[in-house]
């Protein structure tokens, strides 16, 4: 609770802000031109998790059952193989065929993005091709961060660049702290824009001041930058974000896609209160309980979570009854 307090006061002055703007009856998003973009990305994208079997095997029926109940809501795309599909713990060959069974599913006009990053450049890049193979249309790469103190600006911009000159589909950066150690450096960022394969990152830092400083810095740039948690998602899209890839969209991805059109209509006073609401519920499924507590939430609402791999252990009750209680405080259970 003293988290979530702190986080919502540390959203207060943006909030605020947008409230000054909805009594001056804004009603859509005021940013700079920009250029169209070759690949539109707003929109709220859910990173997918991965079902598994009572005995640790990809359950692919599964995947496919939470796929149809996802064909209802107005995604823009899916992510897979992201850090909430436990990415690390795929066989090369799972990955490909999860990839597969997605693409089969998900309708054309609907974005797959799927996750490429390896440690080595080679790695990645060959990883990055076989996953334009099996379908997917853009390729999120994660920053390298086993040698964290050598991926310096130039090492991150090299491996970037090789990366985007070699894969036949446009490329999202995608930068992680919270699980790799490692910010991907604000001047490899705007480096990497202005490479014509490199469309737009994945920001999970949560810092709003750095995501409005990448925007502003790539205006001229075919980059859009999206938000990497619903947690921040309003004001994010307040400094130009274009769009959200979170893990609260694999339970919650109705309120967030409402909660996007509300930012894009300008009606900031429902969005603020929806927000709110989300942002207690997203704590708990990403850095409370991680994915175990976003894979048992999920079977709340009518989706098939299942277990983790080893070693992600399973909630204990007192922790499934706080996890409970979270969403149920805010309203959505």
């Amino acid at each position: 609770m003293a988290l979530s307090t702190h986080l919502t006061s540390s959203l207060r002055p943006t909030l605020a802000a947008l409230h000054w703007a909805a009594t001056r009856q804004c009603r859509r998003l005021s940013t700079p031109q920009r250029p169209e973009p070759s690949l539109d990305l707003r929109g709220i994208f859910p990173p997918l998790t991965t079902p598994f079997s009572p005995t640790q095997e990809v359950d692919y029926a599964q995947l496919e059952g939470n796929l149809s109940c996802y064909a209802n809501i107005p995604f823009r795309g899916l992510v897979v193989l992201g850090s909430n599909g436990e990415y690390p713990y795929l066989e090369p060959r799972e990955r490909l065929e999860v990839v597969s069974c997605v693409r089969r599913a998900l309708p054309r006009d609907r974005l797959l993005l799927a996750g490429s990053g390896c440690e080595s450049t080679q790695a990645t890049i060959e990883l990055t091709v076989s996953m334009a193979e099996a379908g997917a249309d853009v390729a999120l790469v994660v920053t390298p961060c086993y040698y964290r103190g050598a991926m310096t600006s130039a090492a991150l911009i090299h491996h970037y660049t090789e990366v985007g000159d070699a894969s036949p589909i446009p490329v999202v950066l995608y930068s992680v702290p919270a699980n790799t150690g490692l910010d991907l450096p604000m001047e490899a960022v705007v480096t990497l824009a202005q490479h014509s394969n490199i469309i737009g990152i994945k920001d999970s830092g949560g810092d709003i001041t750095r995501m409005g400083l990448m925007v502003h810095k790539t205006r001229q740039e075919d980059f859009q930058v999206l938000a990497g948690s619903a947690g921040f998602l309003l004001p994010s899209y307040a400094v130009g974000a274009s769009g959200g890839v979170c893990a609260l969209a694999n339970i919650l991805g109705a309120p967030l896609c409402q909660l996007d059109h509300l930012c894009r209509e300008g009606h900031w006073q429902e969005a603020r209160d929806l927000q709110h609401r989300l942002i207690e519920p997203n704590i708990a499924v990403t850095r409370q309980f991680g994915i175990p507590g976003l894979k048992k939430a999920m079977e709340w609402f009518g989706y098939y979570g299942g277990p983790c791999r080893a070693p992600l252990a399973p909630l204990s009750p007192a922790q499934v009854e706080e996890l409970r209680s979270t969403f149920s405080t805010n309203g959505w259970l």
